[in-house]
């Protein structure tokens, strides 16, 4: 009987981790810019990073290419969230997965979650998987290069790293957005500190010396790392419109697809959507330069083809054991929200499960997937292939909710008739998937190019055929933008809350854990310079030694920040 009991209330605690599964999010409920900011910081300085970063090395694009294309490319990204993704999660509130149930049926809707949910769990499985091979440099796993794993101990690594990611995920949004709070800005930092310590090396390689000025390091960069041609001498595999590319289709699903929508339905505003920038920015472009001159770095010191070395060889290389640290949490700050969004989605076809169970047995599945290398060797066609799949369904939405008033059309006019498949919808995505497969078969565009056409193609397909299937507006019915209070549940006002106990011993120890953490990083910079000003002299003494120490402030700083963080939640849930 007691057993029963405990299990019980287990059950109850984790069903009190509801969160709008099925309906719009309350105003009392919604978040300040912080948490999308950390979540936002976190999610988008991960460990691919390192991969991404090195690849632009190994393809021989120019620095023009990287310093230019990545800043158009991450401002197109961010003004994708801004424009569109944001604004439909704040005049709805919902999910993509239960607002596109109103729009395309329920049978387009089960089609679109587990096509959506299966590419989750490859992505975060990926994560995991990159998380988990970091760990053999310091504790002698081997390499795993085979499509099945060689060592139980790297099984046994995969399932603790899936562990904590499964919780984090079932944990959800708030939990996830403090957890990248308090990684994100010593992620960042990582890069920054890791590109610094190494530029020493690279700059005697191409006899400048230790860049002191800006025109120094842009020499550097153009003879030492984006040289404009690949290692071997070749010309180059991309160029600058395919950089630029690149960093808008990176995170496609997510922002044209709408799939952050599952995000921005707690925002305040749609201009909330600004807070990408905190992972496009300062994470994708900043991480992804670090990374390359990391990666040439690494390469220059062991002798070894930049395309020899993995993530973990990498930031080992550059930053010691505090490096392996680093992909660790930036895979488990990737692989949460993914993991997170893979439960949403399959909560569509399992009603009756709450969401803490649906996240847990995907979980369970992503981390059994994880045991196998193959997944993050073909990462990069991955990202792009999964971002051109799940575009359409975001171009239908898009369609519907603002282009359908404008036309006469009426909205959700599937859902009305009753219908259990908006069948336009699945003709308009099949023929965008048919111009990219026509596309690609002949060669006319790049895969990093397609999703344009299949976008235009898939919403000018859907309006035509919506129209004709019996989308037409009826006589006499209003056509007004955004949801009306109707359609939309009446939010729960926020209730008036006494002022805490103990209000000043709480902010002494966040100040002072404040102080302790910002102190922290500020050590971790100090002991980058320390041996970048140095230059050559004692080089690889003084890179042995900065290894050794920076992981006593990087402890330092997790110790501090988790407690500021846990201060900030309990401040604001009061």
């Amino acid at each position: 009987m007691t057993q029963k009991r405990q299990h019980t209330g287990v059950v109850e605690r984790l069903d009190r981790l509801y969160e709008f599964d099925r309906e719009p999010v309350t105003d009392d409920k919604l978040c300040s810019g912080a948490y999308f900011a950390g979540s936002y910081a976190g999610e988008h300085v991960a460990a691919t990073e390192f991969v991404i970063g090195a690849l632009f090395v190994t393809w021989g694009a120019s620095i023009v290419d990287i310093v230019v294309g990545l800043a158009l490319g991450n401002l197109l990204a961010v003004l994708s969230w801004v424009l569109v993704c944001a604004p439909i999660a704040v005049e709805t509130r919902l999910t993509l997965y239960w607002y596109l149930r109103r729009i395309g049926g329920p049978l387009l809707t089960v089609i679109y979650n587990v096509l959506n949910a299966l590419l989750f769990c490859v992505l975060a499985g990926c994560m995991i998987t990159v998380s988990a091979s970091a760990v053999r440099i310091p504790f002698g796993i081997p390499a795993q290069t085979h499509w099945y794993p060689t060592d139980a101990r790297f099984v046994l690594t995969v399932c603790l790293v899936g562990a904590v990611v499964v919780w984090l995920a079932i944990a959800g949004f708030k939990r996830l957005a403090a957890f990248a709070a308090v990684c994100s800005p010593w992620m960042l930092l990582m890069f920054i500190v890791g590109a610094l310590v190494v530029l020493p090396a690279l700059g005697e390689s191409t006899g400048v010396g230790v860049p002191r000025n800006l025109r120094q390091f842009w020499q550097i960069g153009t003879q030492a790392v984006w040289t404009g041609s690949t290692p071997a001498g070749g010309p180059p595999l991309i160029g600058f419109w395919h950089v630029a590319a690149f960093a808008w289709i990176c995170n496609l699903a997510m922002h044209m697809g709408l799939s952050d929508m599952a995000i921005f339905r707690y925002a305040k505003r749609a201009s909330y959507g600004l807070y990408s920038a905190c992972g496009m920015l300062l994470g994708h472009y900043l991480a992804w330069i670090a990374a390359g001159v990391m990666g040439a770095g690494a390469a220059l010191a062991l002798q070894l083809p930049l395309t020899a070395l993995d993530s973990g060889a990498v930031a080992y290389q550059a930053l010691g054991v505090s490096g392996i640290i680093a992909v660790v949490i930036a895979g488990w700050t990737t692989s949460n929200p993914t993991l997170y969004r893979a439960g949403l989605a399959l909560q569509v076809i399992t009603p009756d499960w709450p969401r803490w169970l649906v996240t847990l047995v995907v979980g369970i599945v992503t981390t059994i997937v994880a045991c196998f290398p193959f997944v993050f060797t073909r990462l990069l066609d991955f990202v792009g292939l999964y971002g051109l799949l799940l575009v359409p369904a975001g171009g239908i939405v898009m369609a519907e909710h603002w282009l359908f008033p404008r036309l006469g059309l009426t909205r959700y006019w599937a859902e009305r008739r009753g219908l259990l498949l908006n069948w336009p919808a699945l003709l308009a995505w099949a023929c965008g998937m048919a111009v990219a497969l026509g596309l690609h078969l002949t060669h006319t565009l790049h895969l990093f190019f397609l999703f344009v056409p299949v976008y235009v193609v898939t919403v000018v397909v859907y309006l035509v055929l919506a129209a004709a299937g019996g989308a037409r507006l009826p006589a006499g019915e209003s056509v007004a933008g955004g949801v009306t209070g109707a359609e939309r549940p009446p939010r729960a006002a926020a209730a008036a809350r006494p002022a805490p106990a103990g209000q000043s011993q709480r902010l002494v120890v966040s100040s002072v854990s404040g102080v302790v953490a910002v102190a922290a990083l500020l050590a971790c910079v100090l002991l980058a310079v320390y041996v970048y000003v140095a230059g050559t002299t004692d080089y690889a003494e003084r890179l042995a030694w900065f290894r050794r120490w920076l992981v006593v402030p990087t402890l330092l700083y997790f110790i501090a920040a988790t407690v500021w963080q846990v201060r900030q939640m309990e401040t604001r849930s009061r």
